[in-house]
């Protein structure tokens, strides 16, 4: 027995109707790939350097403002006298509000502060009181007045 037309039709319209709605699926996983990929950055320009609020990938350069690591570590210094730099480390996690226990946050933030120091070194403006236990020791240069 042939078909009805309307069947065939009917048949054919819901073809057409699966397919567009598995490409309207395509384009929503797509949207909402998109749409997690913009709220990743939007966290990201958003770190202000709260502990709870840093994720472990968040870029340390964010967290401290233009010359606020050679502040801090001149204010030390010149409060405690000469220190290493993972003293110099602690110091700054502690002023900032981190956990001055979490080893690869203190590295991370020593390397910037060898970084940050090595510049004033080469400007004058810290002194090398050389290495205890392998460690660079930093002081403030002898003021002179004249």
């Amino acid at each position: 027995m042939a078909e009805i037309r309307t069947v065939t039709t009917l048949r054919s319209k819901r073809a057409e109707i699966v397919s567009s709605i598995a490409q309207y699926e395509k384009r929503l996983a797509q949207a909402r790939a998109d749409l997690s990929h913009v709220n990743a950055c939007i966290a990201l320009f958003e770190a202000t350097g709260d502990r709870e609020s840093t994720t472990p990938y968040t870029d340390i350069y964010r967290v401290f403002q233009r010359g606020e690591l050679t502040a801090i570590c001149k204010a030390a210094l010149a409060e405690h006298g000469p220190m290493t730099t993972r003293a110099l480390a602690v110091h700054i996690l502690t002023a900032k509000g981190f956990d001055a226990g979490d080893k690869v946050l203190a590295k991370s933030v020593a390397g910037r502060i060898i970084h940050a120091l090595r510049m004033q070194l080469a400007r004058g403006r810290i002194s090398d009181a050389g290495k205890s236990k392998g460690v660079r020791v930093w002081k403030l240069p002898p003021t002179t007045h004249g």
